[in-house]
């Protein structure tokens, strides 16, 4: 296998698999490789639909070797850190690959061990997650009989941050269905202000959570799990510490511990993880002081290296890590890379925030939050091809689109490097 690379793509996942097949698709003789050591390639944004019991976890997933881009070599292997001086990544079984241009795209990682407990929670089958195990999700929900049923996330920035929310609506829908709702405390907590930070969405959302009587609980943040006694620890972030947390009606039985940590008894407890960039990114130079990749927030370009790219979930960009983000980085990067082949700057800064998150608020019921850096509601005018006039509200069209439309494009056009 060579050590060197015109172009060297760190992750197969959504952003290093469109990356090469654009390059590839431009010009085949570009030299392009991508380091990956998963067998496996993911279509993850299903996984909440599988926790919901309405798409078969086995199509989530296709072997990587024919998600590879024809044309492209896959170095089969763990990057494990940089030399960027020198233009080279090192690997765990391949020595230093050097390349002319690297574009960093490995992702994220669960890190269950920033909440204490949770390691073991998890182990035990006591919480479940969809960013983990969605069919584990699907078993909870069917045995769960009523009680506290909590969602949760962490503090940390989280990849697709509707995640959490979407599975909590989708339960309260379930239990609506079997007869269970009014035996049920249905409880979203989170560690911010609002719902949602983007108007119309936010107003379509908290008609939803009055739909399902839910609790919302904002400026909680998940400190803590007793797996044996079945007990989330929250610790208040509101700035206005006069707020009183428990009610007197209580009737999640609440509890005090201290001025700032309430603790809540549950009977399902759901949470995303904490997550954070990979050990071998966050402990290089090329990170920012939250630990992300360093990247120009437009351009995509490395801020201190310039022949380094970063796009995708480890980029360190204030806008939501989805896959429809990732569509719209990749040509912004691969242009400024093209721009620097020609001995050129890399002046393409058109990357604006954009991101989107399918919010499925039931079964059979959708809205779309599409966004920029500013968080202005931005639809997609090709909406009103499917009739869909104003996305931010609930449609079915929308629900369709999210199930069968968007895996569709995600392994038809999205990964064979296709603009959609």
């Amino acid at each position: 296998m060579k050590s060197h690379y015109q172009i060297l793509i760190i992750g197969g996942g959504t952003a290093g698999i469109m990356t090469a097949a654009q390059f590839k698709n431009q010009n085949k003789n570009f030299d392009v490789a991508i380091i990956e050591p998963s067998d496996t390639h993911y279509y993850q944004p299903a996984f909440t639909l599988v926790a919901a019991g309405t798409y078969d976890y086995e199509d989530t997933s296709k072997p990587m070797k024919e998600v590879i881009p024809s044309g492209v070599t896959w170095i089969k292997d763990f990057a494990t850190g940089f030399i960027p001086e020198n233009n080279t990544v090192s690997t765990k079984d391949n020595g230093d690959i050097s390349y002319d241009y690297l574009v960093v795209a490995p992702g994220l990682v669960m890190a269950p061990e920033l909440i204490e407990g949770l390691p073991e929670a998890m182990e035990k089958g006591v919480v479940c997650s969809i960013y983990t195990n969605p069919k584990h999700v699907w078993e909870t929900l069917k045995n769960f009989k009523g009680g506290n049923a909590v969602f949760t996330q962490p503090t940390t920035p989280i990849k697709c941050g509707g995640a959490p929310q979407k599975i909590a609506y989708l339960s309260a829908d379930y239990f609506r269905k079997h007869d269970l709702l009014d035996k049920t405390n249905v409880v979203f907590a989170t560690p911010g202000s609002v719902i949602f930070g983007v108007k119309p969405i936010k107003k379509t959302l908290e008609k939803v959570i009055n739909r399902y009587g839910m609790h919302f609980k904002p400026f909680y943040a998940p400190v803590k799990i007793d797996a044996d006694k079945k007990l989330v620890y929250f610790k208040n972030v509101d700035p206005d510490e006069s707020n009183c947390y428990v009610t007197e009606d209580n009737s999640l039985g609440e509890k005090m511990s201290g001025e700032t940590v309430v603790e809540m008894p549950f009977d399902m407890l759901h949470l995303a993880p904490p997550q954070t960039a990979p050990k071998f990114v966050k402990e290089s130079s090329l990170v920012n002081a939250d630990g992300w990749l360093d990247v120009d927030l437009h351009s995509l370009q490395h801020n201190k290296y310039e022949n380094i790219f970063g796009l995708g979930d480890v980029a360190g960009l204030p806008t939501a890590k989805t896959g429809a983000a990732v569509r719209k980085q990749v040509p912004v990067v691969i242009d400024n890379i093209k721009k620097l082949m020609a001995s050129q700057k890399a002046t393409n800064k058109k990357y604006n925030g954009y991101s989107s998150c399918p919010l499925i608020t039931g079964y059979g019921k959708m809205a779309l939050a599409e966004f920029d850096y500013d968080g202005n509601f931005t639809p997609d005018p090709k909406l009103k091809q499917m009739l869909i006039f104003d996305s931010s509200k609930e449609h079915y069209r929308l629900w369709l689109l999210k199930k069968y439309g968007l895996p569709y494009l995600y392994w038809n056009k999205m990964l064979k490097g296709q603009n959609v």
